[in-house]
């Protein structure tokens, strides 16, 4: 099952608002002939982009593959938050790595906020600040009190605020969940315009990007090889970010990072409901698949949410996400989705993206679990750091386990439908 085709067109942007609002893209060449690079990029989201732009930087030649557009994949479709930390909180990672760990991966989770905010200057994007949490019991309320504390005393870091009932419910405009946290430090941004700004001051920095150029082989060595439907590029190092759309060109990695499908609906202005969000933050709630919101700078609300069990798209996605936007906002039963779109991401078995390194001069980085928009970019610079010798900040994520699902990539597919299942059902529970 290949996913790069199985829900979209060949060179087709997906209908969301982020490519309405971006307008039609400039198509750059597929990779045709012989060609040689440094550095051969597997993928031009925020992993391969940031990557092949700090390569490109070092004065290393980079050329990137990309099957479909610039962005086309997770980056272009998500919902835009640039959240702090980890995936996993700082307790948890304690728990399991021990506090130095633990700190290290804050503070690499910190600089990856940064790298975000200062790649959107440079492209020229506006990133806005703020995400609140929302919480749906006493119990997680009273954690997310617990760790705004602990992150000010262990970690120096006091911008997020604890929000009883009634603060949560001023800044979402929503009376659907029971306290929570805002994290001042954290932000949001249109998630495909950051990706086509990166792509430009990759090229600008002299990238060769090819689009349509899905890779069909890859075969490392001195150099390595990789083919595509029109061509071959040899390189001396190969950098795989694919995230969900890797396919088969890696089985370890694919048996470590599980595709699931999301999907996401837009609103017209809101400008008769100035409850909602009225300082323009992001939200994201505790379900486990979380429902995840902001609204843009024209008001629009742009709402995520909804599990499936399968990999094709449900063919009305409005319906998918409307009772869960509803959940929250009964107050828009009336207002239209002007957009419904799905998209691919990547989950691993703890949560923790998988760095690992394929083959000695191969790195790979992927299965964000959600959040990516500031990891992503963070990955693509430490495998550049990585390529031109300096490996120590690669090793340190590449140090935290990440367990192959049982059975591997065969068994993904029916463990997605069983967990998809299972927890959509304890969402729907309340648990």
């Amino acid at each position: 099952m290949n996913l790069l085709h199985l829900n979209d067109g060949l060179g087709a942007y997906p209908p969301s608002l982020y490519a309405d609002q971006c307008g039609p893209q400039p198509d750059l060449p597929p990779l045709r002939g012989e060609a040689r690079a440094d550095v051969a990029v597997i993928g031009a989201g925020y992993t391969g982009l940031s990557a092949a732009l700090h390569l490109a930087r070092c004065g290393l030649s980079v050329r990137v593959l990309e099957a479909q557009r610039v962005g086309f994949g997770a980056s272009g479709r998500n919902g835009g938050q640039i959240g702090s930390g980890q995936r996993q909180e700082v307790d948890w990672l304690e728990a399991q790595l021990g506090r130095d760990m633990a700190r290290r991966l804050w503070d690499l989770a910190e600089e990856a906020k940064a790298a975000v905010r200062h790649i959107a200057a440079e492209a020229g994007v506006p990133v806005r600040d703020g995400i609140a949490h929302a919480c749906r019991s006493g119990a997680e309320v009273e954690h997310a009190r617990h760790m705004a504390d602990h992150l000010a005393r262990h970690y120096g870091y006091d911008r997020v605020t604890p929000l009883d009932r009634d603060g949560l419910a001023a800044a979402l405009g929503s009376t659907a969940y029971v306290g929570g946290d805002l994290d001042r430090g954290a932000g949001h941004v249109q998630p495909l315009a950051l990706a086509l700004g990166m792509a430009r001051l990759a090229r600008d920095a002299g990238v060769v990007i090819h689009e349509r150029a899905q890779v069909t082989g890859l075969t490392h060595g001195a150099p390595s090889t990789i083919r595509t439907d029109q061509g071959v590029l040899r390189a001396d190092h190969v950098i795989l970010a694919c995230n969900g759309y890797l396919g088969d060109l890696d089985r370890g990695v694919a048996a470590r990072v599980m595709p699931i499908n999301n999907y996401i609906v837009a609103t017209p202005p809101l400008d008769d409901h100035p409850e909602i969000l009225p300082d323009r933050i992001a939200v994201a709630d505790t379900k486990f698949v979380v429902n995840y919101w902001r609204v843009d700078d024209d008001r629009r609300l742009v709402f995520g949410g909804g599990e499936t069990v399968t990999y094709r798209f449900p063919r009305d996605i409005a319906a998918v996400v409307r009772p869960h936007l509803l959940s929250v906002y009964p107050q828009l039963r009336d207002v239209p989705l002007t957009h419904a779109w799905g998209g691919t991401l990547a989950i691993t078995m703890n949560r923790m993206p998988c760095f690992t390194r394929p083959a000695p001069n191969c790195l790979s980085a992927s299965g964000y679990s959600g959040h990516g928009v500031a990891m992503a970019t963070l990955a693509g610079r430490l495998m550049a750091e990585a390529v031109a010798g300096q490996a120590e900040r690669f090793d340190a994520m590449a140090a935290v386990p990440t367990r192959p699902f049982p059975g591997g990539a065969a068994l993904r597919k029916p463990l997605l439908v069983a967990g998809m299942a299972w927890f959509g059902l304890r969402d729907r529970l309340g648990f």
